[in-house]
């Protein structure tokens, strides 16, 4: 590659996120409903990890797991939704070079955990119902903290690499992002120098984060489908399949937003289009995901139930 000289060139030292081109009155509504679900989704994950963390009846590894996921969503929420809300007030908005590249990292590393984590909590199912005997032995709460901490160290080391890489190109041109957050792929069209080996090891290893945790998923969901089939009652097969549906829900909602975005061919897809598909698993989804864990489970309203029979003095 050819040795661009950066005398010559005014180098980037910050970015302008064009957000939503709307009109006011749409963008303090979008505002409004935006705020709000982030409210909500802060509030939730959290109620989520204090009743974890303090019902004797939900100390088990798949209410770990969730909330594990969970931390993880208002670690993505957080990460993307205040600045937005900025971009939203002021129809754009600046964001320097060092706070970009600090967004994109911990999106990516969110994400990434949510993969790895999505596919331990399939094996979890797995050996609960394949393998009920000897769940309590494999499942233990050490063997599911090393699960959980192998997760955020896959999610926060992988992609690392490929951000500082992306950090060391030269910025020279447009600093106009047409987004409402920093993304990997937008970001990497505005660099002066050559991309092409970021962008395949960017692919290479995108393609492994999502493959390997996949496989994971769809081994542990055919041993599970084959082993409910096996039961004889009906009755005895829906409650068996109850304890995946919340599970199979989220992994679904999150699967199909990531690869809406980021494997499907995106040709034909607009910039309108490609935002609102990714505010699905920026703002919606870590909204939904405690809703699904807490309307659809009878021991997360039981340990609701207890806690305010707990508090109620009256």
């Amino acid at each position: 590659m050819a040795h661009i000289d950066t005398k010559n060139l005014t180098v980037v030292k910050e970015f302008f996120l064009l957000g939503f081109q709307i009109n006011q009155n749409l963008r303090f509504f979008l505002f409004c409903l935006f705020f709000v679900i982030y409210c909500g989704t802060i509030c939730g994950n959290l109620l989520i990890i204090a009743l974890v963390s303090t019902s004797q009846n939900l100390h088990t590894p798949m209410y770990f797991f969730i909330s594990q996921l969970s931390i993880s969503d208002i670690m993505l929420s957080t990460d993307i939704v205040p600045k937005m809300l900025q971009i939203l007030l002021n129809n754009g908005g600046t964001i320097t070079f060092a706070d970009c590249f600090t967004q994109i990292y911990f999106f990516c590393a969110a994400e990434e955990f949510q993969c790895f984590l999505l596919a331990v909590m399939s094996y979890d199912r797995y050996v609960a119902i394949c393998n009920p005997l000897r769940y309590t032995s494999i499942m233990t709460s050490g063997h599911c903290v090393i699960l959980s901490v192998a997760c955020w160290l896959f999610g926060f080391s992988i992609i690392l690499i490929s951000i500082i890489n992306m950090a060391k190109l030269i910025f020279c041109g447009s600093n106009i992002i047409n987004h409402f957050y920093c993304d990997v792929v937008p970001l990497l069209e505005l660099a002066c120098s050559d991309t092409f080996v970021i962008r395949m090891k960017i692919y290479v290893l995108g393609v492994l984060n999502i493959l390997i945790p996949t496989t994971i998923i769809i081994l542990s969901y055919t041993h599970i489908v084959l082993e409910i089939l096996k039961i004889p009652s009906s009755t005895g097969r829906q409650k068996a399949f109850s304890t995946c549906s919340s599970h199979l829900i989220v992994v679904s909602i999150f699967y199909w937003s990531l690869f809406s975005v980021y494997i499907v061919p995106t040709n034909g897809l607009t910039l309108t289009m490609n935002k609102i598909l990714s505010l699905l698993y920026t703002v919606f989804t870590p909204l939904i995901n405690p809703i699904i864990y807490s309307l659809r489970n009878k021991d997360v309203k039981k340990a609701v139930q207890e806690k305010i029979h707990k508090h109620n003095f009256w």
